[in-house]
């Protein structure tokens, strides 16, 4: 089988279109020294590029260990407390839970510190970007669609959300119990 870069033994003869076929035109002689040294920068271009890939690869790979060791160095003090509240378990109860709100102090703290505040407070109003409504209620002292309660906090950043707030929001109210009496361009059938 001929090379297919022309370079081998059989090269002119195997390959009709690199055979002389008549005046003016030459055997295959020695490659151009010009097309070699483009043939020989495009493979260093091509190593250097995949080089340049494992390094990165390499990098990210370094990085992602080191982000894991510090949120997991983070989580410590946290592991420790908990702990030592099992270690007492036996003491005063109202100890027990003070050093129980402790820790969950602790752990807030932690990914406050890791840039995950939390999110869903009374009185806000309702974000479905930011938060999960569980409930609907009456509530004629606030506007419709202000978050009324906290079911379970949601926790996250600026740009990033570990997860929504779920929370109870207010309604407004059905028209028959409206101030104004029943909408008007709402018909009723009966049903």
């Amino acid at each position: 089988m001929a090379e297919r870069n022309g370079d081998g033994p059989h090269a002119a003869t195997d390959d009709p279109a690199r055979q002389a076929d008549g005046p003016g035109t030459a055997a295959a002689g020695p490659e151009d020294p010009a097309l070699a040294e483009v043939r020989d920068r495009a493979q260093r271009a091509i190593a250097d590029a995949d080089n340049a890939r494992k390094r990165a690869e390499r990098t990210t790979a370094e990085r992602v260990a080191a982000e894991r060791q510090r949120v997991a160095a983070a989580w410590l003090p946290v592991l420790d407390s908990l702990d030592l509240a099992l270690h007492h378990a036996g003491a005063d109860p109202e100890a027990i839970v003070q050093g129980v709100a402790q820790v969950r102090d602790q752990a807030a703290d932690v990914l406050a510190r890791l840039g995950f505040g939390p999110v869903g407070a009374i009185g806000e109003p309702f974000d479905p970007t930011r938060h999960e409504a569980a409930e609907a209620v009456e509530e004629p002292s606030v506007p419709p669609g202000t978050v009324v309660r906290v079911i379970r906090p949601g926790y996250g950043g600026d740009t990033l959300l570990l997860r929504p707030a779920v929370v109870a929001v207010a309604r407004a109210g059905r028209p028959e119990e409206r101030p104004d009496g029943p909408d008007p361009d709402r018909e009723s059938d009966g049903g």
